[in-house]
């Protein structure tokens, strides 16, 4: 066997001629019922003003259409593929992707990866609301039923570079005690006023710095360094205020990136850590990450929405609006699990003429018999409403004897009315009832109970099982599959604008190939899942 040498890199004159076989055009190797076709049809009617306007008027224009890239871009998320050389390799050598290209030159990963940072950033959440409009238009979404849940996903941030707010303000503390040390030193020493107060103490600092400087110059005093040389008092303070300076700023960016949270990455600063669902070590270690919310209904995801926050209550009033800012709809039903009841959400519902559809958070207790049994429950107890009393296991009376109010972490102010029962001595239940050495109390916010008394009896008629059942099938399985099939457990951008963008593109994919899948097995229009009769 005779071995080449190679003297070229160009590879095309090692072989033989062949004799072109494939076709001009490539629409005869696409299949007929490829999910790309109805990808393009449905992206390519579109209003990509938004898109267009991202780009410059001056210079060159772009090496591929934006409206083709996205085009690429989101039939990549919708196939799995999600790095952008992989995108570029899929450019150079899948049918479907030179198909879209049409002849144009296929990108490279640094022009997609640029595409989909900034040029996409602005313009992605329109494109996405627009083809929900676009599936509402062909019947596939009513506007009706809005199922409603949220996961956590991964940031592409440093596991071991958080910053705790607990740890910055116990750190700041100290610091500001050695500060007010040091300036009743000062004040000692020359006979001055300064102060350095808790508002302002950088720039108070910055004051501090600058008398002391001052002060050395009029005093003529040589700044030294070095080993074997002794540094003036004034240097000394200098360069102790100095630090005290250097550490405040940095404690001061600190505060500015907690923004409500208690963590954040360095690496990612819009990344707060949470416990994830996917925890291999077993050891509940906390990661960067967001909190992803998404809403489903007829099995599209019709809403999509990041937060930085580790608990679903707070998320829903702020995705509600934001979905009906950007669709122009209210929607009647919310179905929702138990992370997102509270009295806030209840009441925000209400005034939205909205139906709740929430499971009480202490559903699944209220079956269990240890529950039924425990006398300390104040579900357990009869309540009188003309009296206001409740009654407990001993038949002693709980009257209202004040009120208090609690705040949420999103500042909403409830009222809560304190029962306290008349004699508590001598009852031989007080065991199991209660663990104060005083008279047993309820603490009851009567207006959470009757909103929540609604919702339990929405989620318990025939159609709230029938809601409930959906939105097991819908959100939780859409979840499923980006999670799953898709193989999407981490976010490639930083930022919550990038994360998000990335989010909108992966339901984009999600929905197309939701709809190819319904027209291919004679499901369009088809909304809710019927309950089977046995």
């Amino acid at each position: 066997m005779q071995l080449i040498k190679y003297t070229t890199k160009d590879y095309t004159g090692l072989g033989q001629t062949y004799q072109l076989v494939l076709p001009l055009s490539l629409e005869g190797l696409i299949p007929e019922d490829d999910s790309v076709r109805p990808l393009s049809h449905e992206l390519e009617d579109l209003d990509y003003t938004k898109l267009y306007q991202a780009y410059s008027a001056k210079g060159r224009n772009p090496a591929v259409d934006p409206k083709t890239m996205f085009k690429i871009v989101t039939y990549a998320y919708s196939q799995n593929i999600y790095s952008s050389r992989k995108i570029e390799k899929a450019c150079k050598r899948d049918l479907n992707f030179l198909w879209m290209l049409a002849g144009a030159k296929a990108p490279d990963h640094t022009t997609i990866a640029r595409f989909r940072s900034f040029y996409l950033s602005d313009a992605c959440e329109d494109l996405f609301y627009q083809l929900i409009l676009r599936l509402a238009d062909m019947g596939e979404i009513p506007f009706e039923h809005i199922f409603i849940d949220g996961t956590k996903l991964e940031a592409c941030a440093n596991k071991y570079t958080f910053v705790w707010k607990k740890a910055v303000l116990r750190h700041e503390a100290r610091m500001y005690e050695k500060i007010q040390n040091c300036i009743g030193a000062l004040n000692y020493l020359w006979m001055g006023n300064l102060s350095v107060s808790r508002e302002n103490t950088a720039s108070d600092l910055e004051k501090v710095i600058t008398f002391l400087k001052r002060r050395s110059e009029q005093e003529g005093v040589l700044f030294v360094h070095g080993r074997g040389k002794r540094k003036a008092l004034l240097q000394r303070y200098i360069e102790t205020f100095e630090k005290f300076l250097d550490r405040q700023q940095k404690y001061d960016y600190h505060n500015s990136h907690f923004t409500g949270r208690n963590s954040y990455s360095k690496t990612d600063p819009d990344a707060t850590f949470m416990h994830m669902k996917e925890d291999h070590m077993r050891n509940a270690q906390l990661k960067p990450g967001y909190n992803v919310q998404i809403g489903v209904e007829s099995e599209y995801i019709v809403g999509v929405d990041v937060f930085q926050d580790r608990t679903d209550f707070g998320t829903l009033i702020p995705f509600l609006t934001q979905l009906e800012n950007q669709l122009k709809v209210r929607y009647l039903n919310i179905i929702a699990d138990a992370g997102y009841e509270s009295k806030e959400n209840y009441v925000h519902l209400e005034r939205q003429n909205q139906n709740p559809f929430i499971k009480p958070a202490t559903y699944e207790k209220w079956k269990k018999r240890s529950f039924k049994e425990d006398i300390s429950k104040r579900e357990n107890m009869d309540y009188n409403e003309e009296m206001d009393t409740y009654t407990c296991h001993n038949s002693k009376k709980l009257t209202a004897v004040g009120q208090t109010k609690k705040r949420s972490v999103s500042g909403y102010e409830s009222e809560v009315t304190i029962y306290e029962c008349e004699d508590c001595s001598g009852c031989p239940y007080r065991e199991k009832c209660t663990r104060s050495k005083n008279n047993k109390k309820l603490y009851v916010s009567k207006t959470f109970i009757e909103k929540r008394e609604i919702s339990h009896k929405n989620i318990t008629t025939p159609k709230g099982i029938e809601l409930r059942m959906n939105r097991s099938i819908q959100v939780e399985g859409a979840f499923g599959v980006l999670k799953q099939d898709y193989g999407f457990q981490q976010f490639l951008l930083r930022g919550k604008t990038k994360v998000k963008t990335e989010l909108l593109l992966l339901c984009m994919g999600y929905n197309i190939n939701k709809l190819h899948a319904k027209i291919q097995n004679d499901r369009c229009q088809s909304h809710l899942h019927k309950k089977e009769v046995a």
